[in-house]
């Protein structure tokens, strides 16, 4: 609305004050504290111990990774991020470099794709030439973690790939690397730790916000997804514990976690339920959307004006 309104020196302009709401806030993003279980998927066809789960940049493909099989499993979904839509397409293996997979995780545009294990106790890298087409992938190197953990269970990246993450079940832990090549392997060093024990003795799957400030791993052992706030984002010292969301009535031994772009929409993937959970973190009741106030009458000439909001 109009708060003052003056004539300038020539009597031919004037200045208007303006004062409205224009921010529009949305809560319940990345606060599993408003998680309500909406629908699940089973991968039962294809995969009887689903050990990770992933998704393209614009979720309509999903990928299953599985310790059965020692492969990945690429789903379509015909509607993004609704996993009701989901259909099976094709199977990449990854048991010539790895016998029990746990994790998964893709860089920014899809044509890597990474694999960890606590058989190898590694992070296996993999090029695809076409992007997201599991089909394509083909093997490049590896980057041994056993130095840090004996049990290696997720992965993920920062957003440029300059950081990568490794939470283990042997140290309760999260163990940040730093690359010097974004998204190579081959340049990763051990910078620190984290440690969730507090929190999760057996930590199984690990994901960010999207600029690192929250972090969230998922356990068997409190069969829960935990939160922590980073004070600096990505900084892994700098968490600490916020708060948690029981998943014990969907899966008793979940294993993998994914976010949708937004947060709000999340997804638990167990080899108890041998399926994937989705849930909604967005809670309507919580919302509120501030609009502009439209400015009804001004009126111009060329002695003053007047403003009514």
């Amino acid at each position: 609305y109009v708060t003052s309104s003056s004539i300038c020196a020539d009597s031919t302009t004037f200045s208007v004050t303006l004062t409205a709401s224009n921010t529009v806030s949305v809560n319940g993003a990345y606060d599993i504290s408003t998680a309500t279980y909406v629908q699940n998927f089973s991968v039962l066809s294809q995969e009887t111990a689903p050990s990770g789960i992933v998704f393209n940049n614009d979720g309509t493909k999903m990928y299953i990774l599985g310790d059965t099989g020692n492969d990945v499993n690429e789903y379509n979904l015909s509607t993004a991020f609704d996993v009701s839509t989901a259909s099976y397409v094709q199977t990449f293996a990854v048991g010539s470099q790895e016998t029990n997979p746990q994790g998964i995780a893709f860089n920014n545009d899809g044509t890597k794709m990474y694999i960890t294990g606590y058989n190898g106790d590694d992070v296996n890298e993999y090029n695809l030439s076409t992007a997201f087409n599991v089909s394509t992938a083909s093997y490049v190197q590896r980057f041994v973690v056993s130095s840090q953990e004996s049990i290696p269970r997720d992965i993920t990246f920062n957003n440029d790939g300059t950081k990568m993450y490794v939470i283990g079940s042997s140290g309760d832990d999260v163990n940040e690397y730093s690359l010097s090549t974004a998204y190579d392997v081959s340049t990763a060093s051990y910078v620190q730790r984290f440690v969730v024990s507090s929190q999760e003795t057996n930590p199984q799957g690990i994901s960010f916000n999207n600029d690192g400030t929250k972090m969230f791993v998922v356990g068997s052992t409190g069969d829960d997804v935990n939160e922590y706030a980073l004070t600096t984002g990505f900084d892994v010292s700098t968490a600490s514990y916020v708060q948690n969301f029981s998943v014990a009535t969907q899966e008793l031994t979940p294993n993998g976690m994914s976010f949708n772009n937004d947060g709000t929409k999340m997804f638990v993937v167990g080899s108890s339920g041998d399926d994937v959970n989705e849930y909604s973190l967005d809670n309507p009741a919580d919302q509120t959307v501030c609009v502009n106030e439209a400015i009804t009458n001004i009126t111009f000439n060329t002695t003053g004006a007047t403003g009514i909001g």
